[in-house]
């Protein structure tokens, strides 16, 4: 846990800030937002915030890929969103006085995320248009993200099931730095709805792809932000079947 350096001297920083919402921001306006902030290195599968913590919080990701999360009593989970390089979390907890967290926030892999000081953006929120008008940028687009999230979960295709599941699954049963998702063939089949020989021709395409393979241990993950981005774009919100995705 360092202190953030200046934009200027740390690439990944600025770099993450030029992503997010608060590249909008003047940069004497920036300079006050990111006063006092702190940088936190996340080992992969390590949990930055669990569900029920109170309190506001505010965190850009630096590096890495992010999972937030809710968790059934019986071990399930459901990712509510993944978070990438420029993402911002928890901006609405700025505006809730009671608020809690509803999931947890764990990453996926190494990652760097910058804590912000809550009580700073809050006070710049009520005083400053330009620091309203970016967090509101960012709210409106969590909205539109957890919308576009219902017709992701009933039309997506088999291979975008498949990228969801496997991301999902070997997030939350991971043991070591490698992200394996413990299931077989039929298995993953019937957690997607379709049949073997289905999954086994979209594990097929996506072995040679070189997003994953498999071992005794079940599959494995090689490169979990491009299989990310097979049901996700850049934005973290839902891609409809045949948009470009980037690969």
């Amino acid at each position: 846990m360092t202190a953030a350096p200046t934009i200027v001297q740390e690439p990944a920083l600025r770099d993450a800030v030029a992503a997010s919402h608060l590249a909008t921001l003047p940069a004497a306006t920036l300079g006050r937002v990111l006063a006092d902030a702190t940088l936190l290195r996340a080992p992969a599968g390590s949990t930055l915030r669990r569900e029920g913590d109170p309190g506001a919080h505010v965190e850009l990701v630096v590096s890495g890929l992010i999972r937030i999360y809710v968790a059934a009593p019986d071990g399930r989970t459901l990712t509510i969103r993944y978070a990438r390089r420029g993402a911002l979390m928890g901006a609405v907890s700025l505006f809730r006085p009671t608020y809690v967290l509803p999931g947890s926030i764990g990453a996926v892999v190494e990652s760097e995320v910058l804590a912000l000081r809550a009580t700073v953006l809050q006070q710049l929120a009520q005083t400053d248009l330009d620091v309203a008008h970016a967090l509101n940028v960012e709210l409106a687009d969590r909205v539109s993200g957890f919308t576009s999230g219902i017709p992701g979960s009933v039309f997506a295709t088999v291979r975008q099931r498949v990228a969801s599941h496997l991301l999902d699954l070997a997030s939350e049963r991971r043991h070591g730095p490698e992200l394996v998702a413990p299931i077989s063939q039929q298995e993953l089949a019937a957690a997607v709805g379709t049949v073997r020989e289905v999954v086994v021709r979209v594990l097929r395409e996506l072995r040679d792809e070189g997003l994953v393979t498999t071992n005794r241990g079940g599959i494995l993950l090689l490169a979990p932000e491009r299989l990310l981005g097979e049901t996700f774009g850049a934005s973290g919100t839902w891609v409809p079947p045949g948009t470009d995705t980037g690969r």
